[in-house]
């Protein structure tokens, strides 16, 4: 424990919350290309909206149970009566009109799968396919938005996207590895840089 305590770490990371590091060290700027991991990192960053992610990250596993594992083509195919019971779950964010767009942006999700064979496939090509690694040397050096976010929000939002504004994509690109924000003096970022590199 001593020794992960001593690791140079992002400045937003706190020590005082497991769970946080954790997602940290694991999970946060990893290349994600799984279709399944991709529509649940979309859902969450939107219920995010207004909030903090640490308040997002410690109801997830309540998600994954609720949502049946993100699972795209259920929750396309969720109608008033599991609305009304997700509403009911303290175990979530009950917000309705976030539960409502987590429905939509399944069945839009579908639809851009069937379009490009996978989302995966989509969402990379905003990124030229491979991340943007950027040189993070002080708090202030994190961005809240890029080109890159715009034209995914742009995009998404035409295709009837709901809660994907820009700084959402953003958070949804770092969360999934399309852009590696880290820190320069953070252990993750050349770690993750080296998992990066085409084999």
């Amino acid at each position: 424990m001593k020794q992960a305590k001593e690791l140079c770490r992002c400045h937003w990371v706190d020590l005082d919350k497991p769970d946080y590091v954790d997602y940290h060290d694991k999970e946060w700027g990893v290349p994600v290309h799984d279709d399944q991991l991709l529509f649940e990192f979309l859902t969450l960053e939107a219920a995010q909206a207004g909030l903090s992610w640490y308040t997002v990250l410690r109801k997830r596993e309540n998600y994954r149970a609720l949502f049946d594992g993100f699972d795209p083509h259920r929750v396309a195919r969720y109608g008033d009566q599991k609305v009304e019971r997700l509403l009911g779950d303290a175990g979530i964010i009950r917000n309705r009109a976030k539960i409502l767009a987590a429905i939509n942006n399944a069945q839009r999700f579908l639809e851009v799968q069937k379009e490009f064979g996978s989302f995966d496939a989509y969402i990379w090509r905003f990124v030229g396919g491979k991340p943007i690694v950027n040189k993070i040397r002080t708090p202030a050096d994190y961005r809240a938005t890029s080109p890159e976010s715009d034209a995914m929000s742009k995009d998404l939002v035409r295709r009837g996207f709901k809660f994907v504004g820009s700084t959402i994509c953003y958070a949804h690109m770092q969360a999934t590895g399309m852009v590696n924000d880290h820190a320069m003096d953070c252990f993750r970022r050349k770690e993750i840089i080296a998992i990066s590199k085409p084999s």
